[in-house]
């Protein structure tokens, strides 16, 4: 059974990653999990998928893509009238 947490921040928010190794960058909430209180932020923990050739698509590649981290590893930058 999953339970949704409760989350500082909402889609569309500018936050400031506080620790790991992105510590410092900022970024824009781009997806939320509320089932395990991760959050996509753009430009931030990249990850790479290698894509072997297969019969469709003859050369491999590198996927890079944003994955999620913590709610709890961000905070939310203050509002610029």
């Amino acid at each position: 059974m999953s339970i949704k947490q409760k989350m500082h921040v909402l889609i569309g928010d500018n936050v400031t990653v506080i620790s790991g190794s992105d510590k410092s960058k900022t970024g824009e909430v781009i997806k939320i999990y509320p089932n395990t209180g991760k959050i996509v932020v753009k430009g931030v923990n990249f990850k790479f998928k290698h894509v072997k050739p297969n019969k469709d698509n003859e050369v491999g590649e590198i996927k890079q893509f944003e994955a999620p981290i913590h709610h709890s590893n961000v905070k939310l930058n203050s509002k610029e009238s």
